[in-house]
């Protein structure tokens, strides 16, 4: 079972959140399986139990290039959501993953007739989004900034 202390679930009003998780089944990954391909349909999303897996991105001619390692409790997936509804990025395994799976066309839906829980899930991705994103900015700016972030100036 997930504590709701989870990057998703843990933000959720109690009933929604006990509507979400009656959809969900657990889920395992072996380490080097790939989860999902950028631009592909994407279709469902996970919430992490236990080991890691890595996002990267396609860069034609070489290889897919790592952006960001989640773990447990983190939210793997959010283009659900958002039209057109296909993948950003790509995930692998990095270890054997233990994970419960939620279908997106079946949240989507219990999202729209439950007002309440849509409103909570939307701006609950988006943050986690958000986030995501200025970490991707602070980690750029170190490797391609002339001062890096000026993260440790703070």
């Amino acid at each position: 079972m997930i504590t709701t202390t989870t990057s998703l679930l843990g933000e959720l009003p109690p009933e929604g959140r006990e509507r979400l998780m009656a959809t969900a089944r657990d889920v395992s990954f072996p380490a080097g399986t790939r989860i999902f391909e950028e631009g592909h349909r994407a279709d469902r999303f996970w919430i992490i139990r236990t080991g890691s897996v890595t996002l990267d991105l396609h860069v034609p001619g070489r290889r897919a290039a790592a952006v960001e390692t989640l773990g447990p409790g983190d939210l793997l997936g959010w283009s659900w959501l958002f039209p057109p509804f296909s993948w950003h990025l790509g995930a692998e395994a990095l270890s054997p993953v233990r994970a419960v799976e939620f279908d997106a066309r079946v949240v989507r839906e219990l999202c729209d007739t439950d007002p309440v829980l849509g409103r909570a899930v939307a701006r609950r991705v988006a943050e986690i989004v958000a986030h995501r994103l200025q970490s991707a900015r602070t980690r750029l700016l170190d490797l391609y900034g002339p001062y890096g972030s000026g993260a440790s100036a703070r």
